[in-house]
C-alpha cells in the first residue's frame, strides 16, 4: 500500500510539469524526440498499473497515446468550469476508442421503456438538506471493479437495491451482480445492458442471492444459477424520477440512492474534484455509463478557473455537487467515487434517474420476456 501511494505521488509530481509542454509539442508537425521526463513518467505509470508491452513498436505506440492523453488532460483542465483535476489514470495508455470499447455501454444510450416519470410536488415546497451522503449510513457496499466486463448497469442496479434494502429494513446486504449477468432476460451478460433489465431480472427471479453465495466472476459466462441460492433482497417495482435536479435531490435525501446514466467521456482522465462540464465537452444527450447516485453537497472553492476579477483573485462561493459511485475499483477517482456539478444537468445526469422500490416478494411474480 505504501509503495502504491509513493508511486502515485511520484507520478503526480513528474507529470505536473509535463502536460503543458507535451500539449505544445503535439501542435508541432515534427515534435522531435520525446523528453526524458515523459519516458520516466511513463515508466512510473507502467509500474503503478502493472503494464507491459509485447514489443518495442507497441511500447512506442503506447508512449505516444500516453503523451496525447496528458495533453488532453491539460486541455480538459483548462476547459472545465468546476474544480476537477485531470491527469494520469489506469486508462492513460488507451485511445478514446479503446476506452469506449472496454468500458462503454452502448446499449445504455438506447431508449428507456415506456415509463412515466414520477412527478413530485412543487419544488418551492420541497425542503432539501444542504448535504446528504448515504455512505455514512452503512448501506453502501464496497466499490467493485467491472474490469473487462461491460456491466456498469448491473453493478449500479445491485448497489441501488442494496442501499434501498438497507434503508428500508435496517439490514445491510450485498447482492449478486453475477446473477444479474447470468440470468438476464435478454442474455447479454458482459456485453452491456439497461438498468431496467436488471430490475426486471430481479422481479422474474423473485429476488436476488447474496454476493457471497453467487460471487462476481466478470466475463466468465455461466448458466443461470438463481434457483440454487437463497434470496436475500426483493423489489416490488422500479420507477423513473423527474428530470428536475431539485426533485432528484429531494428523493435521494428522503428515500435513498438511485441509478443514473451519464456521458462518461470525461472520466477517462479524471482524478478528483467536481466536474462542471459544458455541453461541448460532455454532451448530455449521449449517455453511455450507469452509476449510483449516493449523495450531494457543496464545497467552498473557486467556481471556475476563469472566474477572476481585475486583481486576479478567484470569486469564492459554494459549488454544489453530486456524489456518484463508479464501478472501476477503489483506486480510481476519489476512492472509486466522483463528483459532478449539481444544477447544470452535467453529462446528462437527469436523463434516466431510476430506482427500484424494495419489498418482500409477491406470491406470483409477473414474468417479463425479452422483446423480439
Amino acid at each position: 500500500m505504501a509503495l502504491t501511494v509513493h508511486l502515485s505521488c511520484l507520478l503526480v509530481l513528474s507529470v505536473a510539469g509535463l502536460a503543458q509542454g507535451i500539449k505544445d509539442s503535439l501542435r508541432v508537425q515534427n515534435p522531435g524526440p520525446r523528453p526524458l521526463e515523459l519516458k520516466e513518467a511513463f515508466t512510473l505509470f507502467q509500474i503503478q498499473y502493472n503494464r507491459s508491452y509485447s514489443n518495442p513498436a507497441e511500447y512506442a505506440r503506447r508512449l505516444d497515446i500516453f503523451a496525447q492523453n496528458l495533453a488532453r488532460a491539460q486541455r480538459l483542465q483548462e476547459e472545465d468550469l468546476g474544480t476537477a483535476e485531470f491527469g494520469v489514470t489506469a486508462f492513460s495508455d488507451l485511445t478514446e476508442e479503446e476506452f469506449d470499447q472496454l468500458y462503454g455501454n452502448q446499449r445504455a444510450a438506447g431508449r428507456a421503456p415506456n415509463m412515466d416519470r414520477k412527478v413530485g410536488s412543487d419544488e418551492r415546497e420541497e425542503s432539501v438538506p444542504a448535504t446528504c451522503d448515504w455512505r455514512k449510513a452503512n448501506v453502501i457496499s464496497p466499490v467493485k471493479n467491472q474490469k473487462s466486463c461491460s456491466c456498469c448497469w448491473a453493478m449500479a442496479a445491485a448497489g441501488n437495491i442494496e442501499a434501498q434494502w438497507g434503508i428500508k429494513t435496517g439490514q445491510p446486504v450485498e447482492v449478486s451482480v453475477q446473477e444479474l449477468l447470468d440470468c438476464g432476460r435478454c442474455g447479454d451478460g458482459c456485453r452491456g445492458g439497461f438498468v431496467w433489465d436488471a430490475f426486471i431480472t430481479v422481479l422474474n427471479n423473485s429476488g436476488l442471492a447474496s454476493e457471497e453465495d453467487y460471487p462476481f466472476q466478470g466475463a466468465v459466462r455461466h448458466k443461470c444459477q438463481a434457483k440454487k441460492h437463497q434470496k436475500v433482497a426483493w423489489i416490488q417495482d422500479f420507477i423513473m424520477l423527474s428530470d428536475n435536479e431539485q426533485r432528484i435531490a429531494r428523493y435521494l435525501a428522503t428515500e435513498g440512492p438511485i441509478t443514473v446514466t451519464i456521458n462518461k467521456k470525461l472520466l477517462q482522465g479524471y482524478t478528483h474534484g467536481v466536474i462542471r462540464a459544458t455541453e461541448t465537452t460532455c454532451n448530455p444527450d449521449y449517455v453511455d455509463h450507469v452509476v449510483l447516485l449516493v449523495g450531494f453537497g457543496k464545497t467552498k472553492s473557486p467556481e471556475g478557473r476563469q472566474a477572476k476579477d481585475a486583481s486576479s483573485r478567484p470569486h469564492r462561493h459554494s459549488t454544489p455537487y453530486w456524489i456518484l459511485k463508479n464501478s472501476w475499483g477503489p483506486a480510481w477517482g476519489e476512492k472509486g467515487y466522483f463528483r459532478l456539478h449539481r444544477g447544470s444537468n452535467a453529462c446528462g445526469i437527469t436523463k434516466y434517474p431510476i430506482t427500484a422500490r424494495v419489498a418482500l416478494p409477491a406470491k406470483k411474480p409477473h414474468q417479463v420476456s425479452c422483446p423480439p
